[in-house]
Parts: C-alpha cells; sequence; structure tokens
C-alpha cells in the first residue's frame, strides 16, 4: 500500500473557470479521499476565477474542514485577490499573494526566549512527537491555521530527521520568542547547509522525494539548515511569526523536558 501523502502542492493550470473546474475538483477530491489534510492550490497562472471556481473553493474547503485539514490558495494574482475579498472568500480560508511572504528579521542574540522546550523524539512514535509540538504551538498567539501548518511543517522536519538519519538521535525544541515561535529539529546525520535565503534544490516533476524544503516554506515564514555548532548533525530552524494582533510579555524561565 502507497505511503499517505499528508502535504500536497498543486498548481492550477489556466483560469479556475467552468470548463476547469471538474478536473480540479476531481483532483482534489482524490487527494482527500487518500488521506491529504494539507492543500496548497498554487494560482501562479491564474488570471480568473468565475462563480464556478468560487463554489468549487467554498465546497472543497468545507469538505476539508470537516475532515480535520486545510486548504489554501497561494500565489494568488492581484486582480483574483480582489475578487476573492469581494466576495468575503479571505474570511475562510488563508490566502497569500504572489510574492506575499512575511519579511523574518534576524533576532537579536540579547532577546531570550520567553519559554524553551527540548525533548527527544521517539523514531517509532512521531505522532505523540507531532502532538506535543502542536500543543506547545497552540499556546501561543497563533490562529487554528497558523499551529496547524506549523504542526505540519514541524512533522515533516521530524520524519526528515528521523528518515535519513540516526532515528533515535532526534531532539526537537520549541521556543516563544517576544515576536515569533522557533521550532528547531536536530539530528545527527550528515546533512547540508541552506540559508533561509537560498533557494532549495531543484527536484525533477516524477521525483518522489525531495519536496520537503519547499513545502515546509510555505507552511513557517522562515526555513533554514545549518550545521550543529557541537557535534556531528544538521538543525532544521522553521520559524513562524505571530499573528499581527500577537505578541508575548517578558521572557521567563526556560524548560528542558
Amino acid at each position: 500500500m502507497a505511503a499517505k501523502v499528508n502535504i500536497v502542492l498543486f498548481s492550477v493550470v489556466g483560469d479556475l473557470d467552468v470548463t476547469t473546474v471538474p478536473g480540479v475538483r476531481a483532483r482534489i477530491d482524490r487527494l482527500i479521499e487518500s488521506g491529504c489534510r494539507r492543500i496548497l492550490v498554487n494560482m501562479e497562472g491564474v488570471s480568473h476565477v468565475d462563480s464556478a471556481g468560487m463554489g468549487l473553493i467554498l465546497t472543497e474547503l468545507r469538505r476539508m474542514r470537516r475532515e480535520g485539514g486545510l486548504i489554501s490558495l497561494v500565489n494568488v494574482s492581484p486582480q483574483v485577490y480582489r475578487s476573492l475579498r469581494r466576495m468575503r472568500m479571505l474570511d475562510y480560508m488563508p490566502v497569500s499573494r504572489s510574492g506575499d511572504r512575511r519579511r523574518v528579521a534576524e533576532l537579536d542574540p540579547s532577546v531570550l526566549p520567553s519559554w524553551r522546550t527540548t525533548f527527544r523524539v521517539d523514531e517509532g512514535a512521531l505522532s505523540d512527537a507531532r502532538e506535543r509540538v502542536g500543543a506547545l504551538l497552540s499556546s501561543l498567539p497563533f490562529s487554528p491555521d497558523g499551529v496547524f501548518d506549523m504542526t505540519l511543517a514541524s512533522g515533516e522536519a521530524l520524519g526528515n530527521a528521523v528518515d535519513h538519519t540516526c532515528g533515535g538521535g532526534v531532539l526537537v525544541t520549541v521556543a516563544a520568542y517576544p515576536d515569533r515561535a522557533i521550532v528547531d529539529v536536530a539530528d545527527c546525520g550528515a546533512g547540508f547547509s541552506l540559508g533561509a535565503d537560498e533557494e532549495a534544490p531543484e527536484v525533477a516533476a516524477d521525483a518522489e522525494r525531495g519536496r520537503g524544503i519547499r513545502l515546509m516554506r510555505l507552511l513557517a515564514d522562515s526555513v533554514s539548515i545549518e550545521q550543529k555548532s557541537t557535534g556531528e548533525g544538521t538543525v532544521v530552524r522553521l520559524v513562524k511569526l505571530f499573528d499581527a494582533s500577537g505578541s508575548l510579555d517578558a521572557p521567563g524561565s526556560s524548560v528542558l523536558a
């Protein structure tokens, strides 16, 4: 049996109108039925969405919500964004415009975390690790969708660390700062380095693996990979800024669990 795919990014070819809706609907339905719970629809080539397209978005969004998942639109053109806003679609789902990416400023070294929790990951209980990360993130000023995405991005990093490296040597650290949450996933593998502003390696269209970094960058505000400062291994760092209205107070004590 094929492994379940948790996250999928696919592109709409042409406009999202009465002629293309049936094909897009069939594809989304197949993904949901296969167990996928996070779909990012790339709208980069879409210049028009008609009433059939709007209906498709709402119908599939409701279906995915009932399954506990999320659909969002990315790389939306200005004209399509205006149409979605007029139809109040922005109230129901995450929509990001083309080139609309939150800038993550470097963290001042003098700023201490409000709290920090580190724990070892049991390679046979990845779901437990994901749930623990999600629970920690839920205490922070994120929307439910923000928690969902950051937990999913962390799960991708955890899965890669267990799959490609040392399994039992994986550690995850969740830290809360005044304006952001940082999740570090550390392993003892060879790995490689990739700065937050560097492009991820290209992946062949028919490749089964290798899309993790790009997907994590769609879910988090910043993703980087660095060599450990001591010992062997790499650290995948995921950063997500708090929602516009959210912030934390002065730091308290750190926690090591």
